[in-house]
């Protein structure tokens, strides 16, 4: 174990870092504007340009990191990182924002693919999930952990914008001096959204409901928040809430996966989704100890729906296909992130604060309904067919390789 650590350790507090800094910004960003009295479908278009950018770095961020090399790409893209978020606190304007927002989802998508690619070339079979599991841990942990800045007083407007920078910047000091030699980049080609569909139309409906859902409770939530008058402080144990809430969670649905037909357990998250939707939006008001357990339920719900979509996909797919379905399923999963909030803050404008987990329960009720029809479709493939459940994040399609039942043979 203290082997494998010390061989992705610098890896791992760069991630770290780099999440605890850019978690709370999202965060802060959300909060900033919901205090100038921006509409709810301005902020809904300023937030979903990260995940915009996200996708477009997905695709296209690799020929920075091949044409440069790893290190001199981390450093580019952590350094650019890092002026971004000192932009912001200079002038509050959403055109200007929306543009800082699809730069820094495209850095980040960058940053990923330096960290999962070195991850992906430090691996073998026998650590792959290993290696898996600690890069979750500290993904999750950086970026949960970073909401406790927000409980800082920050009456300059800048202090926070300043703090987020210094740990984007500390991030890019252990790569920048490792002696580990970079890796090469993995080629990762993605299945088209026809084919996804064709393998697994539960999988394919539910990854793209978990973006609409993630990405809009990601961008609004800050919003949310401060609608229903929670202080900024309350607003990041919110948001920290949902996101324990998906590590706790997010391990012992998988594992009920494994034992049940999988389907079953898609429907029941999808069923909770549904229902904590409806609690937190009941439950929206200051001092509800109710709201934070809701935050914690509704994250774990929704965070174990991605990877069971895509434990499903590959029940219904050869070894051989599953790391271009896992490549596919990402960016599935970043174009409902990129819908949603443009969506979900047009519910809000009409409905008020309560309305962004109205748009929750609207989805997920939808996927629901779909997952229940397909359950009659089609019968569920044979227990021996069925792959181990895996926790895995949504970043970029290069984390694919990663995943242990990507495995050559695997499930054949």
């Amino acid at each position: 174990m203290v082997g494998i650590l010390r061989s992705v350790l610098v890896l791992l507090l760069a991630i770290l870092l780099l999440m605890a800094g850019n978690g709370p910004l999202n965060t802060i960003i959300g909060v900033r504007l919901e205090a100038a009295g921006t509409a709810p479908a301005i902020i809904g278009a300023v937030m979903s340009a990260y995940f915009g950018g996200l996708t477009l770095g997905s695709l296209f961020a690799y020929r920075i990191v091949t044409g440069y090399g790893h290190i001199r790409a981390f450093t580019a893209f952590a350094s650019a990182l890092s002026g971004i978020s000192l932009v912001y606190a200079l002038h509050l304007d959403p055109l200007l924002w929306s543009l800082l927002r699809l730069s820094e989802g495209f850095c980040m998508a960058g940053l990923f693919i330096c960290v999962e690619s070195w991850l992906n070339d430090r691996t073998t079979s026998e650590t792959r999930g290993k290696i898996l599991a600690f890069y979750m841990v500290c993904l999750y942990a950086g970026q949960a952990g970073g909401q406790f800045m927000l409980n800082l007083q920050d009456e300059s407007g800048f202090l926070l914008f300043a703090l987020v920078s210094i740990l984007i910047s500390f991030a890019v000091i252990p790569v920048a001096l490792t002696r580990v030699a970079p890796p090469i980049l993995p080629h990762v080609e993605g299945l088209s959204f026809y084919r996804l569909y064709e393998a697994s139309p539960l999988g394919m409906v539910g990854t793209v409901s978990s973006g609409l859902v993630l990405g809009s409770f990601y961008s609004l939530g800050p919003s949310f928040s401060s609608e229903i008058g929670l202080d900024l402080s309350q607003t990041g144990m919110f948001m920290s809430a949902v996101i324990f809430g998906g590590v706790l969670l997010q391990l012992p649905v998988g594992r009920l996966s494994d034992v049940f037909d999988r389907r079953l357990v898609i429907i029941g998250v999808l069923t909770a989704m549904v229902l904590v939707s409806v609690g937190t939006a009941a439950a929206a008001y200051p001092g509800s100890s109710l709201l934070y357990w809701a935050a914690l339920v509704f994250g774990g719900a929704s965070f174990a729906l991605y990877p069971l979509c895509v434990a499903h996909m590959n029940d219904h797919l050869g070894a051989a296909a599953r790391v271009s379905a896992s490549g596919g399923l990402i960016l599935a999963y970043s174009a409902g992130a990129t819908l949603g909030p443009l969506l979900s803050s047009g519910v809000m404008t009409l409905t008020g604060a309560p309305g962004l987990f109205a748009f929750t329960a609207m989805v997920s009720s939808f996927a629901l309904v779909f997952g229940l029809w397909r359950m009659r479709a089609r019968p569920s493939p044979p227990a021996e067919q069925q792959g181990p459940y895996q926790m895995l994040p949504r970043t970029t399609p290069v984390i694919a390789p990663l995943d242990p039942r990507s495995e050559p043979g695997d499930g054949e």
